[in-house]
């Protein structure tokens, strides 16, 4: 991946990885992403707007409910007049096709996938209960008003509410949690300044900036949009975009990001994207596309529908034809069977899982979990390996100078600090930071540097008070013959610093060591996955040394080095098709293939474009440890969607066979009105288990 024309690039002894080619953010867009389907649900769901389906859904149905009776049994509350049975089909037929439209495309789209399961379910029910109450009315109404066929508009009613109200509390859930693209709008600001030919101002709505326009951006301003610095020089903080917390040095001629945070200083901006063409509405149309369902892993509560849907079918019709063959009465075998379809689509069943869903990704987000993908959850209890990146995930990837050697008599150890701080003061990179804070920290001048080049893989060079200074890797030294301490280089590697070697004149006078710490979670961690039976793996693009001192001192045995994003990448699918689930922690743009491909993608902190882009779940506080936690309200929310399941579906193994006449020989056949009382009391059930759902505090 090539780097930003913006940022400079060396490659530090031991720090290939941390190299900003990894991090380029111009071609983030082409990505490969995860583009599986949503299941037929979540596409019906995207066919309007939930919210307003509902609530007219619940004023066509208020009427229904007060004027028809539930399942043959007169309500306490029920209302008839002369007409109201037409009023009540009216309003049935409406909702049936406004409300159920959703659930019948849903149905439409699961059998052309030759997979029924939720949405076929409902659809089933609601169809029946539909049809045949027409039949009843007309046969009540039109044909015969001596007969008496039972109507089902009170279960038609109450089905299509329920079962919207799941899956809108779902989505609301879901949206709720994984609120990323309203936070990436709040970066930009509401307006910018143009500055015209004549050095004028004026501003203008965002909105109307142009390609091509000038902007002035101030000092603690938002950057309006993207664009390249024609005057000024400043620090920019990218962090709220591109995830990176280091102050960025910007000259003319850098490239700036619409939604990053200018420094002190006054800068004026050739804007190259606005709109749609900006990075950071680029990014959010990721944040769309990555909230597709990501896993063809089919759910819980699809696998509980198709298995009921087949068993409704088969028992309804078979119904139909037994009763048909002992009494001969065709309304009282389609009663039978349409009693049967009916209470095979139990209420408690829509709300099962989004409630549980609901509860989860809430409490999940109070806990620093944003979950997009509510996928993850069901696949986490078959976790196998968890990969981690080191740099920011497993280590707090701020370095710094632990040591600073001179090798020559006439250059201070000081010196040695200063010559590197005026070539590395024109970088971007971790190890510059390092240097430039220990210098500030020492209260140290910084000679000017001029005629400053990257030196690809390399490091950095430039002219330093007429003298030619570089900054090398150990490798260079290797490759040019160049001499140095190996025992000391060892020394330092051995304690997992990153190496640094200055050369003046082409001679080496001295080094830089800088440490990255470790997260004081992290080791609790590992142990715990250990613990859990889960195997940690470190996927690292640092020198094999380093990574190896910081794998030992976490208790890590499986680790693989100097590794570019496709290796990582390929390592996960290894593993996977070895049979074994994975889950990958990242927190960088290199990270993302990887992320992408993993089973379940956790992103170490909010708002870094890997996490908006390829990540299922965001660890907000970018605590490691809270993989434990995810792991936990993962374990925990699967054995409450089975639990609500089994209460919002379970009661059908007795339930069908006993709507069917099993034991009707013996005067025991359920009453179509009792039916509906045990369903009402499951949904009830379900929603204080759900309520219940919680994160255990201890993660042994």
């Amino acid at each position: 991946m090539p780097s930003n024309d913006h940022q400079s690039v060396h490659n530090h002894s031991n720090h290939e990885h941390s190299t900003h080619a990894d991090h380029d953010h111009s071609n983030h867009e082409h990505m490969n992403h995860d583009t599986h389907n949503h299941d037929s649900m979540d596409h019906s769901m995207h066919m309007g707007n939930l919210k307003v389906k509902f609530f007219v859904s619940l004023f066509l149905s208020i009427p229904i409910i007060l004027l028809s009776p539930m399942m043959g049994g007169k309500l306490p509350f029920q209302l008839t007049f002369n007409g109201s049975e037409w009023i009540v089909l009216f309003l049935a037929s409406v909702l049936f096709f406004y409300g159920g439209m959703p659930f019948l495309k849903g149905a439409k789209m699961e059998i052309e996938m030759k997979s029924p399961a939720m949405m076929t379910l409902i659809s089933l029910g609601i169809s029946v209960a539909y049809i045949y109450s027409v039949y009843a009315f007309v046969a009540n109404n039109i044909l015969n008003k001596n007969n008496h066929v039972m109507d089902f508009f009170w279960e038609l009613a109450t089905l299509i509410l329920i079962m919207l109200l799941g899956h809108w509390i779902e989505m609301n859930a879901v949206s709720n949690a994984g609120n990323a693209l309203q936070k990436m709008a709040e970066l930009l600001p509401n307006s910018a300044i143009i500055l015209d030919e004549t050095g004028a101002t004026r501003e203008v709505d965002l909105k109307d900036v142009k390609v091509g326009d000038k902007v002035l951006v101030k000092a603690g301003e938002k950057v309006p949009t993207d664009g390249v610095i024609v005057a000024g020089k400043t620090t920019v903080n990218e962090s709220m975009v591109t995830g990176e917390s280091k102050e960025v040095q910007k000259e003319i001629n850098d490239n700036v990001i619409g939604g990053s945070v200018n420094g002190s200083g006054i800068v004026t901006v050739n804007v190259t994207g606005t709109g749609e063409s900006g990075y950071l509405s680029q990014v959010m149309e990721l944040v769309s596309n990555a909230q597709k369902e990501k896993s063809r892993v089919e759910s819980l509560s699809d696998k509980v529908a198709k298995l009921l849907f087949y068993v409704a079918l088969i028992v309804g019709i078979s119904t139909f034809f037994i009763w048909i063959i002992l009494k001969g009465d065709v309304n009282i075998a389609l009663e039978r069977m349409v009693t049967v379809l009916i209470i095979a689509c139990p209420h408690a069943l829509g709300l099962a899982i989004p409630l549980v869903t609901a509860r989860s990704t809430s409490l999940g987000a109070k806990n620093g979990l944003l979950i997009k993908n509510r996928q993850s959850l069901e696949v986490a209890k078959k976790v196998d390996i968890i990969m981690m990146d080191k740099t920011g995930t497993l280590t707090e990837g701020n370095f710094a100078v632990n040591e600073y050697i001179s090798f020559n008599s006439e250059y201070s150890n000081e010196k040695v600090l200063q010559f590197m701080a005026s070539l590395e003061k024109n970088s971007s990179h971790p190890l510059s930071v390092g240097v430039l804070k220990k210098v500030d920290e020492l209260e140290l001048e910084i000679p000017n540097a001029i005629e400053v080049n990257n030196l690809p893989g390399i490091g950095l060079e430039g002219t330093v008070d007429g003298e030619e200074v570089k900054i090398v890797s150990v490798s260079y030294l290797n490759r040019n013959n160049i001499t140095y301490d190996q025992k000391l280089f060892d020394n330092l590697s051995n304690k997992g610093n990153s190496i640094s070697f200055l050369l003046l004149n082409d001679k080496n006078i001295g080094l830089v060591a800088q440490g990255d710490q470790i997260k004081s979670e992290a080791k609790i961690m590992v142990e715990k996955l250990k613990n859990k039976g889960i195997k940690p793996v470190m996927l690292t693009g640092d020198n094999k040394q380093v990574a190896s001192v910081v794998a030992k001192q976490l208790g890590i045995e499986d680790v693989h080095a100097e590794l570019m994003p496709e290796d990582k990448e390929k390592i996960v699918k290894e593993y996977e098709d070895n049979g074994l689930t994975v889950m990958m922690v990242g927190d960088g743009v290199n990270d993302a293939p990887s992320l992408v491909r993993a089973n379940i993608g956790i992103a170490i902190g909010a708002g870094t474009d890997v996490a908006i882009d390829s990540a299922d779940v965001i660890l907000v506080k970018s605590n490691p440890f809270d993989i434990l936690h995810f792991l936990s309200l993962a374990k925990n929310t699967q054995r409450k969607m089975v639990q609500n399941l089994w209460w919002g579906a379970g009661y059908n193994i007795l339930a069908i066979p006993l709507a069917a006449g099993i034991l009707a020989n013996w005067g025991i056949v359920l009453s179509p009105a009792i039916g509906a009382i045990f369903m009402s009391l499951s949904t009830v059930i379900v929603a204080i288990n759900a309520m219940l759902l919680k994160i255990d505090s201890n993660n042994d």
